[in-house]
C-alpha cells in the first residue's frame, strides 16, 4: 500500500479553538452489544500495553499516539460527529485535563490531523457502515477505513478495507498500514474468557499485538521454564556426581585409586 501522509505531532492546546459548548459530545448512548465492547478494548488496550508505537522518522525518537474506542470525531463545529468504533491517530498527545469539555472529544481543529485508521465493527444492518459512513469517512480523507463484520450481516468477507487514494476509497485485500507499522488480522482464540473469532493488530509478518494479561502469561511461562530447565540441569548434575561417587567406590574396592593420577 502506499504510505499515508501524516502531520508532525502536536504537543499544545493552546490554540484558538471554536466554541464547543453547545456540542453534543456524550449521549450516553450504549454500545452495540457485548460482543462489541470487548472488539472494542481488544484493538486498543494491546497498543498501549504491548506496542511500541508507529516507525520512528530518521532524527527523532518515539511517536505519541491515541488509540480511542466509542469517542466522538469532529471534524468542524458545524458538522455532526461521526463516532468509530476504533480510531489510531499517529502524533498527538491527549490532554490531562479531561473536565474540560473541549478536552473529551476528537476535535480535528485541536489536534491538527484526522485520525491514520477508523474501524467500524457491524453488528446489524442498520449502521450504515458501507454506505453512509464510508462516504463521510471518504470525505475526512481518513487514509484507511476498516469495515469488521463478525456476523456477516452484510455477507462475505467478514473484513474489508479501504485505502484513500485520491479522493476515492479503493479496496484492498490486505489489511496492512505501512505508515503505521501496523496490520489487522482476523484469530481464532479466547479473549476474557470468550472464545470464537476477533480482529486484531498484527506485525508485519502476521504476529498478533499481545494484551497486558498474554504478555505476563509469557513472560510467567518464560520464567516457569527457565526455571524448570535450571532445577533439570542441577537434576542432572547431581545424578552425575552420585554417579562420580559410585564410580570411585568401586575402584577403591578393586584397589584402584580413582584420585591417581
Amino acid at each position: 500500500m502506499a504510505p499515508a501522509t501524516h502531520a508532525p505531532a502536536q504537543t499544545a492546546y493552546d490554540v484558538d479553538d471554536p466554541d464547543v459548548s453547545g456540542l453534543v459530545t456524550e449521549d450516553d448512548t450504549p454500545v452495540d452489544s457485548i460482543l462489541s465492547e470487548k472488539q472494542q478494548r481488544l484493538l486498543t488496550e494491546p497498543l498501549y500495553s504491548s506496542w511500541s508505537g508507529p516507525p520512528p522518522e530518521e532524527g527523532q525518537g518515539s511517536r505519541p499516539f491515541a488509540a480511542l474506542a466509542n469517542v466522538g470525531l469532529f471534524v468542524s463545529p458545524t458538522e455532526p460527529p461521526i463516532v468509530p468504533d476504533v480510531m489510531l491517530s499517529l502524533d498527538v498527545t491527549l490532554p490531562e485535563d479531561f473536565s474540560e469539555k473541549k478536552n473529551r472529544s476528537y476535535f480535528v481543529w485541536r489536534f491538527g490531523k484526522t485520525p491514520e485508521v477508523v474501524i467500524e465493527i457491524v453488528s446489524n444492518r442498520e449502521g450504515g457502515e458501507l454506505d453512509e459512513k464510508l462516504r463521510r469517512y471518504r470525505r475526512q480523507h481518513i487514509p484507511y477505513y476498516v469495515v469488521y463484520d463478525p456476523l456477516r450481516e452484510f455477507g462475505d468477507p467478514t473484513l474489508r478495507t479501504f485505502e484513500m487514494r485520491g479522493d476515492l476509497y479503493v479496496p484492498v485485500e490486505r489489511p496492512w498500514f505501512e505508515s503505521v507499522g501496523l496490520g489487522l488480522v482476523e484469530w481464532e482464540g479466547s479473549f476474557e474468557g470468550t472464545s470464537g473469532a476477533w480482529l486484531r493488530w498484527c506485525t508485519r509478518d502476521g504476529r498478533v499485538v499481545p494484551t497486558g494479561a498474554e504478555r505476563a502469561a509469557t513472560a510467567e511461562t518464560r520464567a516457569a521454564t527457565a526455571e524448570t530447565r535450571a532445577a533439570t540441569a542441577e537434576t542432572r548434575a547431581a545424578t552425575a556426581e552420585t554417579r562420580a561417587e559410585r564410580l570411585a567406590a568401586r575402584l577403591r574396592e578393586m584397589g584402584i585409586d580413582p584420585d591417581d593420577a
